[in-house]
């Protein structure tokens, strides 16, 4: 038997279960069917599809609206959840990371990250309005307040105090904030930690001149950072140095703590050169020589440093002991006046009144230093080196020549003058 109709002999069998017996014309009346005609299957084949095919239609479009009905409750319901980094009442916040704000289930329409001493922290949001992240770090110590405004929603806000750096440094520049100086002045900052990421800290100092010119860093330590020009300022210039050494990392765990701007002049042209063969001074300001002093330099046990050096500080009177430049005990003057300092080592301009008067420009007598005729007291205006010193200010340039000594080096004292513009600059971090 085909397996055809073996299939039509079972549902004949099964009629009963609900499918109505359709005549075969055939058939005597009265007669049970003993098995279905081919024509009485195929007309019920072709109704049961398609029943079975209206029905499942009418079901599939129910459930999609059905599914549809819950997706845009659910939507509906959800809440935009923002998330603040760092969270919302963190008391000990790393600073040295950027502050973020995202949300889920929502757009940021604006974001607000404000200071406990009104700063603002500037940031961005990304293109899908999802994430906003500060364009730098929060500051240390400092309480900051978030407000983020999410589209159709309330106004999330979050506070957070950052924590403190355990150790710090500060840099200590010169010179002073508001000062007029010599045009030989660099710009000298000690700092009271050693730098170990030096690049670091000098991209945070900015020193800028108007008139404008280049100005360039030089380390002379780990704790000692010089700018200057390539030559020397001119008169008139103003300087503006920027520190924003707050929470620079200069040493592993040690900060910054400044950010500010100070400012500082450059004054009129004063360049004086002292020939020790000649022993003699001559000033000359704004390239004019305005004077010629006779003068007496280190002897020959004591030689003068040569090279070009700057007045870094200025004494009406001082005090002077041998001791603490290495000489025991040769000398202790109590009251010597007019002292301008050139070297860190202990090199000064000076007035000597202790000395006899024909020392001056004939004999080479000093310890190491250029003395000028003077008196005892610091007050007589007429002798040279009350005029000397009456005459200068910091950051003045003095060039001692036909020393018989070698030239000074370049961070005895505010003396980087003395490095060629490609050596200073090969000194720079950045």
């Amino acid at each position: 038997m085909h397996a055809q109709y073996r299939s039509l002999l079972v549902i004949s069998e099964r009629r009963a279960v609900g499918v109505p017996h359709i005549s075969n014309p055939s058939e005597p009346s009265g007669q049970q069917p003993s098995a279905w005609s081919r024509r009485g299957v195929l007309a019920v084949l072709g109704v049961v599809p398609a029943a079975v095919l209206t029905g499942c239609s009418s079901s599939a479009d129910a459930s999609a609206a059905t599914k549809a009905s819950a997706s845009a409750s659910a939507k509906a319901a959800r809440k935009a959840v923002v998330t603040v980094t760092p969270a919302d009442g963190t008391q000990h916040a790393d600073f040295a990371a950027p502050v973020e704000v995202t949300v889920t289930d929502g757009t940021l329409t604006s974001v607000t990250v404000t200071g406990g001493d009104g700063s603002v922290l500037a940031g961005a949001l990304d293109a899908a309005r999802t994430k906003w992240t500060s364009t730098g770090n929060p500051y240390s110590g400092t309480t900051y307040k978030v407000s983020a405004q999410v589209t159709d929603a309330a106004t999330h806000t979050a506070t957070f105090t950052t924590a403190s750096p355990s150790a710090t440094f500060v840099g200590y520049f010169t010179p002073e904030a508001d000062s007029t100086s010599g045009v030989g002045m660099p710009v000298s900052i000690n700092f009271t930690e050693a730098v170990t990421d030096r690049a670091a800290v000098q991209k945070a100092i900015t020193v800028t001149a108007e008139p404008a010119v280049e100005v360039v860093g030089h380390w002379f330590s780990d704790t000692r950072l010089d700018f200057r020009p390539e030559t020397y300022w001119a008169a008139g210039t103003k300087i503006t140095l920027g520190l924003r050494l707050k929470d620079v990392e200069g040493a592993d765990g040690v900060y910054g703590t400044q950010s500010k701007d100070v400012t500082f002049h450059i004054g009129r042209e004063q360049i004086s050169t002292v020939d020790l063969a000649a022993k003699t001074m001559t000033v000359q300001r704004d390239g004019a020589t305005t004077a010629t002093y006779p003068v007496s330099g280190g002897d020959a046990e004591h030689t003068t440093w040569s090279g070009i050096m700057v007045i870094s500080e200025r004494f009406k009177q001082t005090r002077m002991e041998s001791s603490t430049v290495g000489l025991g005990d040769e000398y202790d003057i109590s009251d010597v006046p007019h002292a301008q300092r050139l070297t860190t080592s202990g090199t000064f301009v000076h007035g000597n009144y202790w000395a006899s008067t024909s020392v001056f420009g004939s004999t080479n007598t000093s310890h190491g230093c250029v003395g000028l005729h003077d008196t005892k007291g610091a007050n007589d205006t007429s002798v040279p080196g009350y005029k000397f010193y009456d005459s200068s200010m910091l950051g003045d340039v003095v060039i001692v020549k036909n020393s018989g000594e070698v030239t000074v080096d370049p961070a005895n004292g505010l003396n980087g003058w003395n490095l060629s513009w490609a050596d200073w600059k090969a000194g720079s971090a950045v």
